[in-house]
């Protein structure tokens, strides 16, 4: 995928997360893009990314501790792109669930991130994706795409209220 216009996009270093793969990446689909931890750097940029590696617990405290909890939630609020890889992503919702430690998460998205009920944990491989009819985040990719995974956590208990007509579901 290639960005029509270059975008500034940060990339948000909160010591969490695979910061070079992530910026280079961004670079090969076109984007303009820094590594920063600065706060007005990352609520002007066009976009922002926030990757994350390790423990549920260990990466909501280091971005609490960069203002990133605060940064993500000003741009959501304006309609702000951010995106989350790996941890990054599964700190967008309400909670994670790890080695029995509860942590809250960011509370953007409702549910709970749990260790995967699984026969093989972790899941590794190449898959597809089944989308919903009218998908925007899959808009363009062909219906058998495949996509790598390693995980071993998902979210439970999903529902998102739709209580502002101008908010949709990431789907």
């Amino acid at each position: 995928m290639e960005l029509s216009a270059a975008k500034k996009v940060v990339v948000f270093d909160y010591g969490f997360g695979n910061v070079r793969s992530a910026e280079r990446a961004l670079a090969r689909a076109g984007a303009e893009v820094e590594i920063t931890r600065d706060y007005d750097k990352a609520m002007n940029a066009d976009g922002l990314l926030v990757p994350g590696v390790g423990a549920f617990a260990a990466c909501m405290q280091g971005l609490k501790e960069a203002r990133g909890d605060w940064i993500v939630g000003r741009r959501l609020a304006g309609g702000r792109p951010v995106m989350g890889i790996c941890v990054g992503m599964q700190i967008l919702f309400a909670r994670g669930i790890e080695h029995g430690v509860e942590t809250e998460g960011l509370d953007e998205w409702p549910g709970s991130v749990e260790p995967l009920q699984a026969e093989i944990v972790p899941h590794m491989g190449w898959n597809t994706v089944d989308t919903p009819a009218g998908s925007q985040l899959f808009a363009g990719l062909d219906a058998d795409a495949r996509f790598y995974f390693v995980h071993s956590y998902a979210v439970h208990d999903w529902t998102l209220e739709v209580v502002n007509p101008a908010m949709r579901a990431p789907w």
